[in-house]
């Protein structure tokens, strides 16, 4: 009885050993601190491509919502001029606004329901567009 009950035991343990040995340890899961850097990164290409416009007499200042704050709304607004290719920075925008609702939504993000001051006009001033509240 003995000699019978090793061969099953030795079959029962190889069959968990290649169960957890093929079972699969997917790590493609996005973790928070991989989102997090992937909102990072996409937020300074943003700012990157707002920051290489030019602020002088053959642009327009412009300013667009930048965030999504938990509450609701932006959390500031970015500054760009006209002299960028502008439908390329606000699909860029618009694309990092939405990641950022996701992930709020995802990992459960909270902050303060404060509303980011929305600029009352924007102007070149010294080649440097400059916000008035």
């Amino acid at each position: 009885m003995k000699l019978s009950l090793n061969p099953i035991l030795v079959f029962v343990c190889f069959v968990l050993l290649v169960a957890t040995g093929c079972s699969s340890n997917d790590n493609s899961t996005p973790t928070y601190e991989s989102e997090l850097e992937e909102l990072s990164l996409l937020r300074a290409e943003v700012e990157a491509l707002a920051d290489a416009s030019v602020c002088d007499g053959t642009s327009e200042c412009k300013f667009i919502a930048l965030g999504s704050k938990p509450c609701g709304g932006p959390w500031s607004y970015l500054i760009y001029t006209t002299s960028i290719d502008v439908e390329q920075l606000q699909a860029a925008v618009k694309d990092y606004n939405q990641k950022e609702a996701v992930f709020n939504i995802k990992w459960n993000i909270v902050s303060d329901c404060a509303s980011a001051l929305q600029p009352t006009s924007i102007s070149c001033e010294n080649n440097s567009c400059v916000l008035t509240y």
